[in-house]
This record gives C-alpha cells, sequence and structure tokens, in this order.
C-alpha cells in the first residue's frame, strides 16, 4: 500500500517570519500517522530545515537543476537542495512547464538527477482546460508519465502528483469521479510499465484542495494525498487538510 502524503507547495511566498506557521503545525503534528511536507522558496530552505530540525515535518525545494553543479546562474541542483537540508524536490509543476518550457525529457532528467542526490521527486502531470474539453485528460497523463519518469524507479523516491492545469488556484475542482478516473488510470499505467513496485508509489491529488473538500477527495480510491497550493501558507488552513488525510 502507497505512503500517505499531505505537501505543501508555498510557490513564491513566503518570508523568514513565515516561518512561524511551520513551526505551528509542529505543534498540531508531533506524530502524524502520514508524511508532511512544506515546499517553501528556495532562500527559505535552509531556514525551514533548521526550524523543522528533529520534527516530523520535512522540507522540500520547489524545483532543481539536472546537473549536480557547474555555471548554471540562478539555478539549484538537488545535491544543493539536499546539502541545505531539504528530503523532497517538487518537479514538473505546470508552472514550470508553462512559465520555463519545461518538457517531459526535461522533467525526467531532473527526476533522474533528484533520485541521484538522494531526494524524493515529486513528479507533478496534468491536462489543461482545453485538452480536458476535447476529451485528451487520459492521453496526456499517460504521455507526460511516460516521458517525465526514468525507466527504472525506487518506490520510496518517487511520488505523483495529479494536478489539472485548469483547478491550480481557481478553485475549481474536477468532480471525484473525474479524479477516481485519472488516478485508476495513472495505477494501470504505471503498474504496466514497472509492474508491482506502482502499487507502492503515492498518487497526490492537487487543484483547489481545501480543509472543506479533503475529506472527499482522500475517500476516492488510489488518491494516497496532496498537493496543496495556498492552502498550505496558513498551519491553520494545511492542518485541516493534514487531519483529513489522517482520516481517511
Amino acid at each position: 500500500m502507497a505512503r500517505k502524503l499531505a505537501a505543501g507547495n508555498w510557490k513564491m511566498n513566503g518570508t523568514q517570519a513565515a516561518l512561524t506557521e511551520a513551526q505551528a503545525l509542529t505543534g498540531m503534528f508531533p506524530a502524524p500517522s502520514v508524511e508532511i511536507l512544506l515546499c517553501p522558496p528556495t532562500t527559505l530552505v535552509y531556514a525551514m530545515a533548521e526550524a523543522l530540525r528533529g520534527t516530523a515535518i520535512h522540507t522540500g525545494g520547489q524545483d532543481c537543476h539536472a546537473h549536480a553543479n557547474g555555471a548554471h546562474t540562478g539555478d539549484t541542483s538537488a545535491e544543493l537542495l539536499a546539502d541545505a537540508g531539504a528530503t523532497h524536490v517538487i518537479l514538473g509543476h505546470s508552472e514550470r512547464r508553462a512559465d520555463h518550457g519545461e518538457t517531459d525529457a526535461i522533467v525526467r532528467a531532473k527526476t533522474q538527477a533528484a533520485v541521484a542526490a538522494g531526494l524524493v521527486a515529486i513528479v507533478c502531470v496534468g491536462e489543461t482546460l482545453e485538452q480536458r474539453e476535447a476529451g485528451e485528460t487520459l492521453d496526456v497523463v499517460r504521455a507526460q508519465l511516460q516521458g517525465s519518469l526514468p525507466d527504472t524507479i525506487e518506490a520510496d523516491k518517487i511520488v505523483i502528483a495529479y494536478e489539472p492545469v485548469w483547478a491550480i488556484g481557481t478553485g475549481k475542482v474536477p468532480t471525484l469521479d473525474q479524479i477516481g478516473e485519472v488516478h485508476a488510470d495513472m495505477r494501470k499505467a504505471l503498474a504496466g510499465r514497472f509492474g508491482d513496485d506502482a502499487k507502492m508509489l503515492p498518487l497526490l491529488y492537487g487543484g483547489s484542495v481545501k480543509p472543506t473538500n479533503a475529506a472527499e477527495i482522500f475517500a476516492v480510491s488510489d488518491v494516497d494525498g496532496a498537493l496543496v497550493g495556498g492552502a498550505s501558507l496558513k498551519a491553520d488552513d494545511f492542518s485541516g487538510i493534514i487531519s483529513a488525510l489522517q482520516d481517511a
């Protein structure tokens, strides 16, 4: 059975003062029954990892370079993230794919680099509204999975996050049947490629997850957690989602 994970993506938000929100979570969940992860901006990775040292909450990055080091001004390698205290990294988020032109091949290279550095790679996939309305969702997601993942995987080093692009930050959420259809198809496609290891890969849902809808989303088969955006910025909001996952 896949492990459960509640992951928060702070995106380009948060200063040193925001670390109090992360610390507040440690008091709320001193011994959680699910994994909890916060991915702040790169400027906060070290400070958050230090603030959360010795707690049950992990720190992650939001992206990494495919190379371990070199002349790549402004980029951060997986090794640098790990050295700063990160245990995870988000890769292939739709905002990276759209804003920075990241292809499946680029995401695949970054995933390989992250795993080589000892990080857990959270690989994001998801369709646009146009693709959804054209009935292309499953084909798009399968293609992204095929192109973004290495040929071999370590089940404890890979997480998949299904985030329909049209639901991110919009307040729009797919129906439970739509979420279930995609997650079931992902599990099937992964099993066809990786065999029994696919059963252990956590499949997260992301896209306007809130404390008010988390429980019903987590009740859907093959949903092992969530990749949460805005609702992870405040401990009171994120804690409701974490609690719903623990109860699922």
